[in-house]
């Protein structure tokens, strides 16, 4: 089987109802953001230690990790659209009871919605990215997930920035409330939005009886994409635990200020990834955008690292700007091969990256956090992203001798 025979849905570019997707995910993924904030202050507040946040997080992680495993069962059930409502109105449901008890500060109540965030943020983006050329086309594909990638970013930025000014005008009641409108909005948008989301069963259980595993039939370039993509979110666990001891040491007055001018630096970043990409003409065919990622990969390691260097503030800037913009076309890149898949395991696909994702991020923030007991910011960063860079580098070569041998 090739690529080619997969393409069952017309070309077409994305229009006015995936953008009102977009403009709905970007919402949800505002309130996303802006939780994470709220969260990780109230679970502080409601345990007393830092223990119980990190306890809390890993469990959000696990049950990320969790149902990205079981997303494929679920897919098969039903269909990807009515997940991500699920989705969504499963964690309008958490945040709701989280605003309403918030000075009750009960910590089962509490382990309860963190995992119910972490499923479902992983259900519906597991279930988002593989629905992506059903509702748009084979060859739209690549701009469509430039557009969810900008929608991410910009959420990024406003999540982060209004969590502050919300909590202290509204209190963490406001925080969570907020969260659940913005669930609210893309459940609705959802509803509104008609698109092909489920598997064809037959077509399931011929290639299952046929192939035995789930992922058969799959490349063997795609299954090591995989493999990078969770050796990337164990390097960049580093970065975001070591930017707080770094903030403090080289700025030690205007901590929260450096870290905010290091993650907007980084955002612009993103939010350029989909212009470069489409003035680059988009990417078209696996051996592109397989490169693609590879090259990007590289070149977001070898970013970040120097970015922890003591570089001069403007000089940090142009380095987490050009880290920001690897780290979009990667993702962009990463997800539109994947999305070459057969539909019947294109899920299943995206349901094992976000397990190796996941995992990858929740094992690197425990190396990381043990290496920076005994070792400075930049050589935590410099060591889990030189393993990223190796591994990148070591993905180019096997693909590039792949292509050669024909």
């Amino acid at each position: 089987m090739n690529a080619a025979s997969y393409q069952t849905t017309p070309s077409r570019a994305p229009g006015a109802r995936f953008a009102c997707l977009v403009v709905a995910y970007g919402v949800s993924a505002c309130g996303n953001y802006l939780n994470l904030v709220a969260l990780a202050l109230f679970s502080y507040q409601a345990t007393g230690s830092g223990l119980g946040v990190g306890l809390l997080a890993a469990l959000r992680l696990a049950a990320g990790a969790l149902a990205g495993f079981a997303a494929a069962a679920l897919v098969k059930r039903f269909d990807r659209r009515r997940l991500m409502i699920g989705a969504d109105l499963a964690q309008v449901a958490a945040m709701t009871v989280l605003a309403v008890t918030t000075h009750a500060s009960d910590i089962v109540l509490l382990g309860c919605a963190v995992a119910v965030m972490g499923a479902g943020n992983s259900l519906f983006t597991v279930a988002l990215r593989s629905a992506v050329p059903d509702m748009v086309g084979s060859t739209a594909r690549v701009r469509a997930n430039g557009l969810l990638v900008t929608a991410k970013s910009v959420a990024m930025v406003v999540g982060f920035a209004g969590a502050g000014p919300l909590i202290g005008l509204g209190g963490f009641a406001a925080a969570f409330a907020f969260n659940a409108a913005t669930f609210v909005v893309s459940a609705v948008a959802l509803v509104l939005i008609r698109f092909r989301g489920h598997d064809d069963t037959a077509t399931v259980d011929k290639e299952m009886s046929a192939g035995g595993y789930a992922l058969a039939g799959i490349a063997p370039v795609v299954l090591l994409m995989l493999v990078l993509r969770g050796i990337d979110a164990l390097a960049s666990s580093s970065h975001n635990i070591a930017l707080p001891v770094f903030a403090s040491t080289v700025q030690p007055d205007g901590a929260a200020a450096f870290m905010s001018y290091f993650w907007v630096a980084w955002a612009v970043g993103v939010l350029c990834a989909h212009r470069v990409v489409t003035k680059w003409g988009g990417l078209s065919g696996a051996d592109r955008l397989q490169r693609t990622f590879g090259l990007a990969t590289c070149l977001m390691a070898v970013s970040f690292t120097l970015a922890f260097t003591g570089l001069p503030a403007l000089a940090m800037a142009c380095v987490v700007l050009v880290a920001g913009l690897a780290d979009g076309i990667t993702e962009i890149a990463y997800v539109s091969r994947l999305q070459e898949a057969p539909d019947h395991l294109r899920t299943r696909l995206f349901g094992l990256s976000a397990t190796i994702e996941t995992s990858g991020f929740a094992v690197g923030m425990a190396v990381a956090g043990g290496l920076l007991e005994v070792l400075p910011a930049v050589a935590v960063v410099g060591l889990l992203h030189g393993l990223a860079l190796c591994a990148a580098t070591a993905f180019l070569l096997f693909t590039t001798t792949r292509r050669r041998t024909g």
